[in-house]
């Protein structure tokens, strides 16, 4: 199964990341609110974590939530 974290997701924001996760703490606590529940949503995915579907479909929606303010702050900054 494919990874969606951000580094992957967008390089051409590599260096900026790195920044905003030094220089920002509200950033790198959503960043690494972001790359927990990546790991997650990926167990469950690749069946190695069993959850019911509703609880599944309000991850990746908490996921698109986070992803759509990371990416915000990454453009904003």
């Amino acid at each position: 199964m494919e990874r969606h974290d951000l580094l992957h997701e967008f390089p051409e924001y590599q260096e900026k990341i790195h920044q905003l996760k030094v220089s920002n703490p509200q950033f790198r606590e959503l960043f690494d609110e972001y790359h927990e529940l990546e790991h997650k949503i990926h167990r469950i995915n690749d069946g190695e974590e069993v959850v019911i579907d509703e609880y599944a479909h309000e991850l990746k929606a908490r996921f698109l939530f986070m992803k759509d303010e990371l990416v915000a702050m990454l453009q904003k900054e």
